[in-house]
């Protein structure tokens, strides 16, 4: 019975170790607004997808694609991201997003916003959102003047 359970925190703890997120990370959002989004990078040794996600400081988390038709750019809401072997998957400005809906207050620059993540087969991983200023890009492309 004891090397059944080993077997399964160990099995458990492999498959957490297998998805690794980077930069995870917010933009300020503007007094009054009630959306806000999350970006960072998702890399898995083994093909996994995100599924959903949570976070107290706001109602649902919903995944959402942005797509460009025509010259109308369109956000949609997907069932989850796909994450390959050996591989990452990027959300990113004008891209792949987490989409914060009804956030319960403004997102501001330097807070940090937890949020738990939901995989299909790592489970749940928890992270925290660093909030940067409004209009930000994606962390390794600012430019300073």
């Amino acid at each position: 019975m004891r090397w059944m359970l080993l077997a399964l925190v160990l099995g458990t703890t492999s498959a957490l170790a297998q998805v690794r997120v980077e930069e995870p990370w917010a933009r300020a959002t503007p007094p009054g607004a009630k959306v806000g989004a999350g970006y960072m990078k998702i890399t898995s040794a083994t093909a996994d997808r995100l599924v959903g996600a949570s976070s107290p400081a706001a109602a649902r988390v919903e995944l959402h694609v942005t797509e460009e038709k025509g010259d109308v750019m369109r956000m949609r809401q997907v069932k989850g991201y796909d994450i390959p072997a050996g591989g990452s998957f990027e959300l990113a400005p004008g891209g792949a997003h987490l989409m914060l809906v009804d956030i319960k207050a403004p997102l501001k620059a330097g807070m940090k916003v937890p949020m738990t993540l939901r995989f299909e087969k790592a489970g749940e991983v928890k992270v925290e959102l660093r909030v940067r200023a409004l209009g930000a890009a994606h962390p390794g492309m600012d430019m300073k003047h």
